[in-house]
């Protein structure tokens, strides 16, 4: 009860008021400071996608596509079932609103934070790619901020444990209970000890390779899973159509108008559960996806940047408005609990026998986050203590897979929440500082006339 306590108590210190503003407030900036970099460029970055722009002797090690499959991989997870679904129980319907608040403006920071990425990155006499936060801290601040670099990538290190590791794998257990005893919200010991020691010896098997096969492997799992999961939902949403006006009134309504049920009003309940689980469906602001993008093969920091922006569009914009749509539709979170059961009894109630599927796609989704994050924090790691250190966290990464088999759900989405909220701090302050460099980039690429805009 003692750690549950702690862990709850951190996560409310951490996730206050302040961080809240200026999560959304430095969004809400940069997307003005370049000019709404969103809409102006967003069929630009689906060219970039598609490999108009490729060229294999650029340097970096995966392409535009691995790399935005990569990035996706950690943040279309179960941050996108579970966590919606514990925004809505958390924070009422209200809460939806505020997710895509974050994920309108999070496209612009994530665009400001992978830009930097490509630009002050490093790349070694092997050929590996060295980018990220911590690296244009240190290149674009200045060595004399070199602590707030170690800052970001300490917390990194720590977060890769919870938002990608533990919160996946606890709720692959549910997923596996609810497989084979059709319930999922008491999981037997036996169970998680036999999912963990699996779920381990797989992860292990793909991260041990880096990060050229954690992308084959992402860009194999990703593009599947989001076409099965989407248009799943929207089968559900397409029989009951006459349910998603209603629907949205009541998240347009709620965000604004706290339901008498959720604890802590409108501010410390509606707005605080959808920034923070928001942030937790599209990492925007915390500057993980830029280790990843930071390893894409291109000579033009603006092209990964654009690239990288898709990412809050696909994985909150669309798959979690899918998943909160199902949810307040068919009324399962007035008679569901379990924030590890809500999004596969909804699609239960949707269409007969896709609770099971919901179920597969959790496994599926956890698992590519799993490896994905395990990059995050091993490019932490490298910048911490050097290239000697990866291995043994790699290792150490895998024993945290059983760990967090064995732990409550509520407990890993308090660690998670205060460890995500510690990244955001140092990177939206780089952010801010940096944001010139990022709009001269933004000025000159699309000045020239070989960019098409």
């Amino acid at each position: 009860m003692a750690i549950s306590e702690l862990l709850s108590q951190l996560s409310g210190m951490v996730w206050g008021l302040p961080l809240m503003v200026v999560l959304v407030g430095t969004g809400l900036y940069l997307s003005i400071r370049l000019a709404g970099i969103q809409l102006r460029g967003f069929m630009h970055a689906i060219s970039v996608l598609r490999g108009k722009y490729d060229d294999p002797r650029d340097p970096g090690e995966i392409s535009h596509f691995r790399a935005l499959s990569t990035a996706l991989s950690a943040t279309i997870g179960t941050g996108n079932i579970v966590g919606v679904a514990a925004a809505i129980l958390t924070g009422g319907p209200g809460a939806v609103f505020w997710m895509w608040i974050t994920a309108c403006v999070g496209m612009a920071t994530k665009f400001t934070s992978c830009t930097l990425a490509v630009h002050f990155r490093k790349i070694d006499d092997q050929g590996e790619a060295h980018g990220g936060p911590m690296h244009y801290i240190e290149l674009g601040m200045g060595r004399s901020y070199r602590w707030l670099a170690v800052c970001f990538a300490s917390f990194t290190a720590l977060a890769s444990f919870g938002i990608g590791n533990m919160f996946q794998i606890s709720s692959m257990t549910s997923a596996v209970s609810q497989l084979i005893y059709g319930d999922g919200t008491t999981v037997a010991l036996g169970l998680r000890w036999t999912v963990g020691i699996v779920a381990a010896g797989l992860v292990a098997a793909v991260i041990l390779g880096g990060i050229k096969r954690i992308a084959r492997v992402a860009a194999f799992l990703v593009p599947g899973m989001c076409i099965f999961y989407v248009l799943t939902g929207a089968v559900i949403l397409i029989r009951n159509a006459e349910l998603i006006g209603p629907g949205l009134g009541l998240i347009f309504y709620h965000a604004f108008h706290a339901p008498e049920s959720v604890a802590g009003g409108l501010i410390g309940g509606v707005i605080r559960s959808g920034v923070a689980r928001g942030l937790f469906s599209n990492e925007a602001g915390l500057g993980s996806a830029a280790m990843a993008h930071g390893a894409a093969q291109t000579r033009e920091p603006v092209r990964e940047g654009l690239v990288a922006m898709l990412g809050p569009f696909i994985d909150t914009i669309i798959v979690c408005s899918i998943t909160a749509l199902v949810i307040i539709c068919t009324g399962a979170y007035e008679t569901v609990t379990s924030k590890g059961q809500l999004t596969a009894a909804a699609f239960e109630m949707g269409i007969g026998g896709t609770g099971r599927l919901v179920a597969v796609g959790i496994l599926l989704f956890a698992f590519s986050t799993l490896i994905a994050w395990s990059y995050y924090g091993d490019r932490a790691v490298d910048f911490l203590f050097g290239k000697k250190a990866v291995t043994p966290y790699r290792w150490i990464y895998v024993a945290f897979v059983l760990i967090g088999a064995l732990r409550p759900l509520d407990d890993v989405i308090n660690f998670c929440d205060a460890m995500n909220g510690l990244m955001a701090v140092p990177n939206l302050i780089a952010l801010l500082v940096l944001s010139p460099v990022v709009a001269g980039l933004t000025k000159a690429y699309f000045g020239k006339s070989s960019a098409g805009a």
